[in-house]
């Protein structure tokens, strides 16, 4: 049978065939894999820094924060260099800050350097986020999108279980602080590597193929960021309290893990990783089924509704550990799955860069606040090993991020339900 995606169009060049497109997509997240190894280094980390740099909870969670707080500004500029020079050569440019980032990181035992170091790495991980995002619509827009999105993210989390599981494989390493970051430093130079790889795909492509442009350069600014429509937003406020209620709980779940359930650091990292198993498994077929049947909203609120009990479960009751974060893992697999992709049908093609800029950057204001808010919660209720109560107050505040995404889940249903949708609940595969 003919892969339809081959066939000439308008311009009589053809437009990229299917194993071409698959070709780019697994290329450029290698760039993601290691972006996200590095970003989770932290966590199986925390009570080995606590141990022999004496750092607190709230030092722990200024490290993952700081990785948050310049991106409430630079990601949405980030949006607009990617509309402006394009996803090749962004995705170079923001690779490089991660590599550099991980190194900084790596080289001292201050807080300050290293918090200087995270810093450097955010700058350019949340803007590589939003780079390989908009590539990947540019590529799959009007094909399996979800799907691709699916795929992408499951070999980003590959990253992300590497890292968790890292005191497991690399169990000796854990003997001294610095190790540990040594090797993320080693995971970082596949952001620069499958930039580079991309760049040579695309670069191709355009000479050969027929190829969407993700953006715009004359036609990007402030005003079109106030014309995006209530659906989008929607998105966007779903997206700051869902991940609100996973990566700060991640943050300190290995050491929630170790010090109020008594679990071993390489029992807590298999925990704190089930999230990116669950996602590397499902994301992709929870993209393909949604591909297949749409109704994004009111999976996502299903998704939603399945964070509110989790966290109380973890703090008051002795149910298996694996039940409630197989809970949150499934959670974890269906929303992101539906909500990225979601924006693409929501804003158009040419704002692609600025959207997700901007839905990125509102994530990390929730990201940077919770991150601080739960070190301050676990610190001001005394959590440890002899308190572990102690933790039942940041558990509250997760759960009730879960309501919330609920709520927003709703409101984006009866948006989308209503005489100004965009299809999000409607739009197929088979509909095309």
């Amino acid at each position: 049978m003919t892969d339809p995606s081959t066939q000439p169009p308008a311009t009589g060049r053809p437009t990229p065939p299917r194993w071409y497109r698959w070709t780019v997509l697994v290329l450029i997240s290698l760039a993601m894999f290691g972006n996200y190894y590095v970003y989770d280094c932290i966590s199986p980390l925390a009570d080995v820094l606590k141990a022999q740099l004496g750092f607190s909870d709230s030092d722990i969670g200024l490290l993952q924060a700081i990785y948050s707080i310049p991106n409430v500004f630079m990601v949405l500029i980030g949006g607009f260099i990617i509309d402006r020079i394009g996803t090749k050569k962004s995705t170079f440019l923001f690779g490089v800050l991660c590599f550099i980032g991980a190194i900084v990181t790596a080289c001292s035992s201050s807080l300050t350097f290293m918090a200087t170091g995270r810093l450097i790495f955010g700058l350019g991980a949340e803007s590589l986020i939003v780079a390989v995002t908009t590539a990947i619509a540019k590529w799959f827009k009007g094909k399996e999108l979800s799907f691709a999105f699916g795929i992408n993210l499951t070999i980003a989390r590959l990253g992300s279980f590497a890292a968790l599981n890292s005191p497991t494989w690399a169990a000796s390493t854990y003997e001294h602080w610095q190790t540990p970051l040594l090797i993320s430093v080693g995971f970082g130079v596949m952001c620069v590597v499958g930039a580079v790889l991309y760049w040579g795909l695309e670069t191709r492509s355009e000479r050969i193929y027929a190829l969407g442009q993700a953006g715009s350069t004359d036609k990007v600014n402030f005003k079109d960021v106030l014309n995006f429509g209530t659906s989008y937003w929607f998105i966007v406020m779903l997206c700051i309290t869902f991940y609100s209620g996973i990566f700060p709980f991640q943050t300190f779940a290995v050491k929630f893990f170790i010090e109020a359930h008594g679990v071993t650091r390489e029992t807590g990292g298999f925990l704190s990783s089930m999230l990116t198993a669950f996602a590397m498994v499902f994301t992709p077929l929870f993209g393909l089924l949604v591909d297949k049947v749409g109704k994004r909203s009111l999976f996502m609120m299903f998704g939603s509704l399945l964070l509110i009990p989790v966290y109380l479960i973890l703090a008051y009751s002795h149910i298996s550990l694996y039940v409630p974060m197989a809970m949150m893992g499934i959670a974890f697999s269906l929303i992101p799955a539906i909500m990225w992709p979601s924006v693409a049908y929501v804003v158009d093609q040419s704002k692609l860069g600025t959207a997700y800029g901007l839905m990125t950057m509102i994530q990390n204001i929730g990201l940077a606040g919770f991150n601080l808010l739960i070190g301050w919660a676990n610190d001001y209720s005394q959590a440890s090993a002899a308190n572990p109560t102690g933790y039942n107050l940041g558990m509250w505040i997760f759960s009730c991020l879960g309501f919330f995404g609920v709520t927003f889940a709703f409101l984006l249903r009866r948006s989308e339900t209503g005489p100004h949708a965009h299809g999000l609940e409607t739009i197929t595969t088979t509909s095309k």
